[in-house]
């Protein structure tokens, strides 16, 4: 597309125009918004197509991006897999709502690696009119791919699996708008295929503070771990820190709750004492 401006006299980086298409930033000088007219051309848009989608212009200076964004670079980093997955709707991602409760549920097969996650999450809007939510799911091992996504409240929107980026971003819609202030429940599932590595850890990051997380994580009676330990992180890629054992009861399951939960990543680990790296899943 660089090449096509190019040849009509307009010369704009092809690294401008992915900025453009993800979110990251908008045309706004004269030359940029006669680029953005000779694109609604090429690609035979109607007139104004494309710049209606432009939003209000960007005060100038470098400064922190603001709310959803901001927080969740904070966290993720620069270019991390959530914000590939999303592409432009990174930028106003679930902005409209924040999570007051969340309970992961993390299910092991028999080869010790992973079978299925379910989550609920109690959602706060936040403005009125919210009506949906983006979940984004990432495995380490790109042989766990999802099988069966069920949705037992809100309903299903989209589910897209990114195999290159080893994701799967779910759209879940509430059924109705909420007023400002007004929470709502969602609940999903997901079966995985079998992975090729047994997994040793999972992971959840949030960018808000959160009421109350419950991690659970069951291991199947034939591959029950010799040790389990929970730790956080501030961001992703930190090291861990307040490391502590957690007891494995006789149903084979491990727990983790924290109340008044702090923005970062939370996470399970596990030792099957095999010498195995493993590899392990973080959801969003």
């Amino acid at each position: 597309m660089s090449e096509r401006l190019r040849v009509r006299g307009i010369t704009i980086s092809q690294a401008t125009l992915s900025s453009w298409q993800r979110g990251r930033s908008q045309p706004e000088r004269a030359r940029s918004l006669r680029a953005v007219d000779v694109l609604e051309e090429i690609l035979e848009l109607p007139a104004g197509a494309l710049r209606s989608l432009l939003g209000p212009r960007r005060p100038r200076g470098r400064i922190t991006p603001p709310g959803a964004e901001g927080a969740a670079l904070q966290i993720l980093g620069e270019d991390s897999v959530v914000e590939k997955a999303l592409g432009a709707r990174f930028r106003h991602f679930n902005q409209e709502t924040s999570s007051l409760m969340v309970h992961d549920i993390v299910r092991m097969g028999e080869s010790g690696t992973l079978s299925a996650i379910s989550t609920t999450n109690v959602l706060r809007a936040s403005r009125a009119g919210a009506d949906r939510a983006i979940f984004v799911l990432s495995f380490d091992d790109e042989a766990a791919e999802p099988v069966d996504i069920r949705v037992s409240c809100g309903r299903l929107a989209e589910a897209t699996y990114l195999k290159g980026l080893k994701s799967l971003v779910l759209e879940i819609h509430f059924g109705r708008e909420l007023a400002k202030l007004d929470t709502t429940v969602v609940s999903y599932a997901v079966e995985v295929s079998p992975s090729e590595t047994p997994a040793t850890h999972y992971e959840r990051w949030s960018r808000t503070n959160l009421h109350e997380y419950l991690q659970q994580v069951f291991f199947h009676p034939g591959a029950l771990p010799s040790d389990c330990h929970r730790y956080v992180r501030e961001k992703v890629g930190a090291p861990p820190r307040a490391r502590r054992r957690i007891p494995l009861s006789e149903s084979h399951d491990v727990h983790v709750l924290t109340s008044r939960c702090k923005p970062g990543v939370h996470g399970v680990a596990w030792d099957y004492g095999t010498g195995t790296s493993g590899t392990g899943d973080r959801p969003g």
